[in-house]
C-alpha cells in the first residue's frame, strides 16, 4: 500500500457556529467547554480529510482566551494539518468571533490538537505525507515536531535529553 502525499489545502476545514443562549455562563460568555468541543469537530475534519480514516484526538495543546466570546457572535474556526508523523497528524486552529450587527471581528484563540488515524479495530495505522508548500504552511511545519516534542515531554513519553529539536533552540552548534 503507498501513502500518499497530501498538500495542507487539502485538509482545510472552516466551520461556523452562532453562540446562543445554551452555549453561555451567566455573563453571557461563550463557555470554554463548548468552544473546545467545536474546535474537536472542526480539527477531527480536517484531520479525516488528511488521513481518509478516523482518526482519534490524542491530544490538545494550550488554548488560552484573548477575549470574551459574546451570546450572538458568530464563531469561524479554521483548521487545517501542520504535519503528519507515522501514524498521527498535528492540526492548527484558528478561532475569529464576529459580531455581525457592529461589523466587528476578532481572533479569539488558536491552539493545536494531535489526532492519531485508527483502523475499524482501533489500532493506530499509517498516514500520508504533507508536503508543505507556502512560507506559512513551511514554517508551521517546521514547528510541529519541535511542539510534538514538548508534547512526548510533558506526557512522559520522552526524555528531555532526546528532544534535538528543541536542544537546538537552546544550545545551537
Amino acid at each position: 500500500m503507498s501513502i500518499k502525499v497530501k498538500s495542507p489545502k487539502d485538509s482545510f476545514t472552516i466551520m461556523n457556529e452562532l453562540v446562543l443562549p445554551n452555549d453561555t455562563n451567566t455573563l453571557n460568555n461563550l463557555m470554554g467547554g463548548r468552544l473546545l468541543h467545536w474546535m474537536d469537530i472542526a480539527a477531527a475534519i480536517s484531520a479525516q480529510k488528511h488521513c481518509n480514516r478516523i482518526v482519534v484526538t490524542a491530544s490538545v495543546d494550550n488554548v488560552s482566551f484573548k477575549q470574551p466570546i459574546k451570546l450572538g457572535d458568530v464563531i469561524t474556526i479554521e483548521a487545517k494539518v501542520t504535519r503528519s508523523f507515522h501514524t498521527s497528524v498535528e492540526v492548527r486552529l484558528d478561532v475569529w468571533a464576529e459580531n455581525i450587527p457592529s461589523g466587528t471581528r476578532a481572533k479569539s484563540n488558536e491552539a493545536y490538537y494531535t489526532f492519531v488515524a485508527v483502523d475499524q479495530s482501533g489500532r493506530p495505522i499509517p498516514v500520508p505525507e504533507l508536503k508543505p508548500e507556502t512560507d506559512e504552511e513551511i514554517e508551521l511545519y517546521a514547528g510541529a515536531l519541535r511542539r510534538r516534542q514538548i508534547r512526548l515531554i510533558l506526557s512522559g513519553k520522552m526524555q528531555a535529553n532526546d528532544a534535538i529539536e528543541l536542544k537546538a533552540l537552546f544550545f545551537p552548534e
